[in-house]
């Protein structure tokens, strides 16, 4: 029996990929305490991985939803990764807003906006004590290969690899067509795409499946959308994370890119099996009683019947 069209894979024999992704996230967290030496203050850490799940629970009783802690779990772990700031408050307040824009801004079953993304591009224009350095993970080859090994697991679970493929591709050409018109040696653009930042924004951040368009056609054109736009940002208004403002900006756009190009719409579970939101919200339907059929009477048998019409007739 042919898959449905309206579900997409979700990992069927692989499982949720969310899980994966929660691996690869620590192991980059480490990797960055560890051997990069990053500022991720244990205290800042703490703070974000608590209250997202906290506010993913509060939510969740208020909107009678089951509590669900791995994607609260991987949208921590990705602030952890990509926001520095010395204030508690600000890291209080940029895991409610990734929690918050998760339950309150949505369209027929999607987020709207990254959650991630919206929060740090929130703090960081509201507030001095926040900001994202996209040197911080510098451009360290070990690294690089890590983060786009690891990565590929990620969205090849996911399946959205191309949305990430389309992204790298997009944002090169932009910067590399940039240097030729301006005549800069390849050594810039190189430096330039060169960056561990860029490949967890490609691989953990632009490749949600939940705020990506449901086409593969769609998922491309919005990638190239999110390029142009981050080059905008980056070199047209000079500020730097073009791709976080790009990335929320362009968000916006998905439910018109879904009506232009529809597509089966994503699920974290298996095929056939709905979420536990879902099939909680799914009243039973009670099963139709069969009606009975009226017992007849045995015919009795053609020669049964002759024998007693020549009977009578003696």
């Amino acid at each position: 029996m042919p898959e449905p069209s309206s579900v997409r894979r979700s990992g069927d024999r692989r499982g949720d990929p969310r899980r994966y992704q929660i691996a690869v996230l620590s192991i980059l967290a480490l990797y960055g305490l560890l051997a990069l030496d990053l500022e991720i203050r244990a205290e800042i850490a703490g703070v974000l991985l608590a209250c997202v799940l906290g506010f993913q629970c509060l939510f969740g009783r208020w909107l009678g939803l089951a509590f669900d802690w791995r994607s609260p779990l991987i949208s921590g772990l990705s602030l952890c990764l990509l926001l520095r700031t010395t204030s508690l408050a600000v890291a209080v307040l940029a895991a409610f807003v990734t929690i918050a824009g998760k339950f309150l801004v949505r369209r027929r079953g999607k987020h709207v906006f990254n959650p991630s993304a919206l929060a740090l591009v929130v703090v960081v224009l509201f507030f001095d004590d926040a900001w994202v350095s996209p040197g911080q993970w510098g451009s360290v080859a070990l690294f690089g290969f890590l983060a786009a090994g690891l990565g590929m697991l990620v969205v090849y679970r996911a399946a959205r690899s191309d949305v990430s493929l389309a992204f790298l591709a997009a944002w090169g050409a932009v910067v590399f067509g940039r240097a030729l018109w301006l005549g800069d040696p390849p050594a810039i653009p190189l430096h330039q795409i060169s960056s561990g930042a860029l490949l967890l924004f490609a691989f953990f951040m632009i490749s949600d499946p939940k705020t990506t368009p449901d086409s593969r056609a769609g998922r491309i054109l919005f990638a190239g959308l999110v390029a142009l736009g981050a080059g905008a940002v980056q070199f047209g208004l000079y500020r730097a994370n073009g791709p976080l403002y790009a990335l929320v900006a362009v968000s916006l756009l998905v439910p018109l890119i879904d009506r232009a190009l529809p597509g089966g719409a994503y699920s974290w579970h298996r095929p056939g099996r709905p979420s536990p939101q879902r099939a909680a919200a799914v009243p039973a339907v009670p099963a139709r009683p069969v009606p009975l059929r009226p017992t007849l009477a045995p015919v009795p048998p053609a020669a049964a019947v002759a024998g007693r019409g020549r009977s009578g007739r003696r």
